[in-house]
């Protein structure tokens, strides 16, 4: 039923995406009295599930949910559909425009995408409100990923401010160190000491290497294990569901970020594990992981300090402001995890349908779920306005050369590059979902 749940959400958000984004063509085109042929929801090889002709349109619903598309009279587009084309020019054809008038119905996808993008976030801020964490204001600190122990940090440390400008949510320090090009911290450390962290200009790469992510967040209690995973170093070490971790190589453990902790400054060699199973104490050992993991799922834990977590409802105009900078940052985050795919990890990390589905939560959620649907529809701005030929930004590549030149890009030219760009992008995608595949079977 899980996956079921997760699945609707997808095609759900996918569905109303793919449809805007459509649009945002589809009414320039007419507006500038170009003929649009069809107008689809998924693809539609060899059959339609739905189709309807009204006027020069025909409106469907394809079977394959890859996206969507409209077919423009006169254009070089994924159907490589070009006998039309052998024909003269007619005024009512994608040809016969001034360049200007082509290139906003090429990016009117884009644009829609990232007007969709603002205004759900504003939406979001406005209904359910803003969440505030006071990193000062948190009893026991936050927890550190323990890569980043070498630079003076550890968890119980509070963060006061990052690049100077005070936080007032701990959750989003990690993605302005990996992202947002941050590289200063002011840290108190347990011991009441304040001190500013400066961190070298190339840690994102470091950072993303080491997969030291979440790099901040909060502590939560203990938690008990929930599942062993049978064949890995915690099912010979003889672990079991409902263990609770009391100490790892004489380590006491408190908070489960501490788990973490030991496990990492560990791996690769073995350790003593102290655990409570029901009311005895039991001595066992295991070896850990190359990867950080001995292989064992926990339960959630409690937030240590849950009633730090504030939730500010701001009024709808205070929302416009706090939306659009959660759009911008959404935007300028995704479009900086793009030089990731040029690493070795990166190039590992690309996924397809499955690693996207399971952005949604296995129950539904109304708030999650528009979070997700903003967050795609900024990310398909982004990954459609690349140029690269068969995807929006390929057609304005070409828009922009004519526009400069005063030359049309020749008709071959256009063709062989949409053929170049279509096979990329199943070699992508194929790539993607089958990198799914790998980590579902193999991992």
């Amino acid at each position: 039923m899980d996956i079921w749940i997760k699945a609707a959400q997808f095609i759900l958000s996918l569905s109303l995406l793919v449809i805007l984004h459509e649009f945002g063509h589809f009414i320039p085109a007419i507006l500038f009295k170009t003929r649009v042929e069809k107008f689809y929801l998924f693809f539609n090889p060899w059959f339609s599930l739905f189709k309807k002709k009204i006027k020069d349109t025909e409106w469907g619903i394809g079977w394959l949910p890859l996206g969507g598309y409209v077919k423009i009279s006169g254009m070089i587009d994924e159907s490589m559909d070009t006998e039309q084309l052998k024909q003269p020019a007619q005024p009512w054809e994608f040809r016969s425009k001034p360049a200007w008038q082509r290139l906003i119905i090429m990016i009117g996808g884009v644009v829609v995408n990232i007007i969709v993008g603002f205004v759900i976030y504003i939406g979001i801020v406005s209904y359910y409100g803003e969440t505030r964490i006071d990193s000062s204001a948190l009893k026991k600190g936050v927890a550190i990923h323990p890569y980043l122990e070498k630079y003076g940090l550890k968890s119980g440390d509070e963060i006061l401010s990052v690049d100077g400008e005070k936080v007032t949510n701990v959750m989003e320090v990690s993605k302005e160190l990996l992202l947002r090009n941050k590289h200063s911290l002011e840290v108190k450390h347990s011991d009441g000491q304040v001190k500013t962290i400066k961190f070298p200009e190339d840690i994102e790469y470091e950072l993303f290497e080491q997969g030291a992510f979440p790099m901040v967040s909060l502590r939560t209690k203990t938690t008990t294990i929930d599942s062993v995973i049978k064949g890995t170093p915690a099912d010979r070490a003889k672990l079991q569901k409902g263990d609770q971790f009391l100490s790892i190589n004489q380590q006491p453990i408190t908070f489960y970020d501490e788990i973490i902790t030991q496990l990492y400054l560990n791996k690769g060699k073995k350790v003593a594990l102290s655990v409570l199973r029901a009311k005895d104490t039991l001595e066992l050992s295991g070896v850990v992981g190359q990867d950080a993991k001995l292989g064992f799922q926990v339960t959630q834990g409690e937030y240590i300090d849950a009633d730090k977590i504030k939730t500010y409802h701001p009024s709808f105009a205070e929302s416009i402001p706090i939306g659009c900078k959660t759009a911008l940052n959404t935007l300028g985050d995704y479009a900086a995890q793009l030089k990731f795919l040029f690493t070795k990890k990166g190039a590992s990390s690309v996924g397809g349908f499955v690693s996207i589905g399971n952005l949604f939560p296995a129950v539904w959620d109304w708030e999650i779920f528009w979070i997700n649907t903003a967050f795609l529809s900024l990310a398909l701005a982004i990954m459609n306005i690349l140029p690269i030929p068969a995807l929006d930004g390929g057609h304005v590549m070409f828009l922009i050369y004519e526009i400069i030149t005063g030359k049309e890009a020749p008709q071959k030219v256009l063709e062989y590059a949409q053929y170049v760009g279509i096979v990329l992008l199943l070699g992508l995608m194929l790539y993607g979902n089958g990198n799914d595949l790998f980590k579902i079977f193999f991992k």
